[in-house]
């Protein structure tokens, strides 16, 4: 199958409204998320979305919905989600999609959905609202683990619907969102039956799935929903409830484009495309915003932390998905660090406020996808910037730091609270200690000096930069480390930057992208699978895949 040109996606913003592929429903505690997809309405219109097979576009209308309702529902506990199609619950990823994207594209479809499961876990683990994957119908490969990133799993047993992965018998390739390692990291399968039910392209039906531990319930059809209800209520009650109802509205994020240059409220994108760098530049209002909760609520999605990373959210999957050779993000910072230090006061005096809250986790997940992003990140502290506190993690999980040796002493960066582990990483650690795996006493040190106002020749003894060139040598040690960067395989810097990026241990997240970064940049471009002969090559077609029997 010939490769088309992937779709570029326009917008990554969404409403209800607009949904062409799901249905959401809210009900006091209770939501409910009916997969529906439109089979016309595939992005870039190439392909027939058939049994709830899913491209890109259903799956940013899936993201928009969990986030949608921890900001607009905050009050719903469960989240029930089902399909609309007769005995069909989700077919995954369409292959036909796969099959004729570029790598590149698939390799960021993939990381994308991996996103959005982790999004819906995290929403049961920091904002208690658990979820219930009701399938009335088979659910395969992507489908299936849309519903192992739930709390519940109920199928009905019907003797045909089923729960499978056939990806490795059928298309040569892997489950492309988590589903090996949830299965025997969150769901502790034992290893022969993941085996098993792995190269068994049926999968497994009612009972044998529910001894095995694929799924947690069986109900027949003649009382579906009253199970479905029975499950969520059951969820519903070990959930927390001390959320208020109603949220607040997420308004639409969207860049002015002028030609290679976006322009947010807080954010400017700048892409050179003969370097192959884009420079994100995030601004600082003049003040630090309002320290009080209901004020905050007032200003809704406008409020500063909230607006600026759904921006710079947006951005990153702008780059991802439709700049691929832009291959170096430059990280930059415009404000008063006093404003960046007020704004983190604020967000860690509120924590305890439901949207200051979601708000932070917000920034969490932001980060983390900004990690997870296959380019070289390179952070610029100089005169005008703001890295304090919550920016300067933006410097802290950069693959480089820069900091201008000022005479002056006129650049400077700061240490908040919310550098001790507000925002995590997918390895559990704050950045700051994965930084100092080898001098584990210096997080402390340098949290005893929140506050203080370091310069750069302090930022470096403490270990906080890579290079403080000064004013001289600055623009060429820049544009020497950019142009080094420029030169070097993008495959290999995707490699060695996965690798280089989650040290210390792993969990159940760095298992899921690392190994993605792995397979997905070969198994998914072997002969095995894409070539002339290969299985996802020819899916759908009488002829037989050819494979290279050695293995490697």
């Amino acid at each position: 199958m010939a490769h088309a040109e992937s779709p570029r996606v326009e917008s990554f913003t969404r409403h209800p409204d607009s949904y062409r592929h799901w249905r959401l429903a809210v009900d006091g505690t209770v939501a409910t998320l009916t997969m529906d997809v439109d089979e016309k309405a595939s992005l870039g219109g190439q392909h027939e979305l058939v049994l709830n097979s899913y491209d890109l576009g259903v799956d940013i209308e899936l993201a928009d919905a969990i986030q949608r309702l921890r900001f607009e529902h905050p009050g719903v506990r469960v989240l029930v989600i089902d399909s609309a199609k007769d005995r069909v619950f989700c077919a995954g990823a369409n292959i036909r999609m796969l099959a004729s994207s570029t790598h590149a594209f698939k390799v960021n479809f993939c990381k994308f959905t991996n996103e959005t499961r982790c999004h819906l876990e995290d929403a049961s683990e920091t904002a208690g609202l658990k979820s219930l994957a009701a399938l009335r119908g088979t659910a395969s490969g992507g489908g299936y683990e849309l519903a192992l990133a739930c709390d519940r799993i109920l199928l009905v047993d019907d003797r045909s619907s089923a729960v499978s992965f056939p990806e490795t018998p059928l298309l040569a390739v892997l489950p492309g969102t988590g589903g090996l390692t949830r299965v025997v990291d969150k769901r502790k399968v034992r290893r022969d039956r993941a085996d098993f039910f792995s190269t068994t392209a049926e999968g497994l039906k009612g009972k044998r799935a529910l001894e095995w531990g694929f799924v947690d319930a069986l109900a027949p059809l003649s009382r579906w929903d009253e199970a479905v209800a029975e499950a969520a209520r059951g969820l519903a009650d070990a959930a927390p409830g001390d959320r208020p109802a109603e949220g607040i509205r997420l308004d639409p994020v969207e860049p002015e484009v002028e030609g290679d240059a976006w322009r947010y409220r807080h954010l400017d994108v700048v892409l050179d495309r003969d370097e192959r760098t884009a420079t994100l530049t995030l601004r600082l209002p003049e003040q630090g915003g309002p320290d009080d909760a209901a004020a905050i609520r007032a200003l809704g999605a406008s409020w500063w932390p909230l607006r600026a990373f759904r921006e710079l959210d947006d951005a990153i999957l702008r780059l991802r998905v439709n700049e691929p050779e832009i291959g170096t993000w430059i990280l930059r910072t415009e404000g008063a660090l006093d404003a960046a230090l007020a704004m983190d006061a604020t967000l860690e005096a509120l924590a305890s406020d439901w949207l200051v809250g979601e708000t932070r986790h917000l920034i969490r997940r932001t980060l983390k996808r900004l990690e997870n992003s296959s380019r070289s990140l390179i952070a610029l502290i100089e005169t005008g910037s703001a890295f304090g506190g919550t920016l300067l993690e933006l410097a802290l999980l950069a693959d480089r730091v820069y900091m201008l040796d000022d005479p002056d002493g006129l650049v400077e960066v700061a240490i908040s609270p919310l550098n001790g582990g507000a925002y995590p990483m997918a390895n559990g650690l704050s950045r700051l200690e994965t930084r100092f795996l080898g001098e584990p006493e210096r997080p402390a040190e340098l949290l005893a000096r929140q506050g203080e106002r370091m310069d750069t020749p302090e930022a470096d003894a403490m270990g906080l930069v890579t290079d403080a060139p000064d004013d001289l040598d600055w623009e060429d040690t820049v544009r020497i480390a950019i142009e080094e960067r420029r030169s070097l395989s993008p495959d290999a810097l995707t490699g060695m930057e996965q690798n280089l990026r989650f040290a210390g241990p792993e969990t159940l997240e760095t298992k899921i992208f690392g190994r993605l970064s792995a397979w997905q940049n070969w198994i998914f471009q072997r002969p095995n699978a894409v070539g002339d002969e290969g299985a996802l090559t020819l899916y759908g077609d009488p002829k037989r895949p050819q494979f290279d029997w050695r293995r490697t």
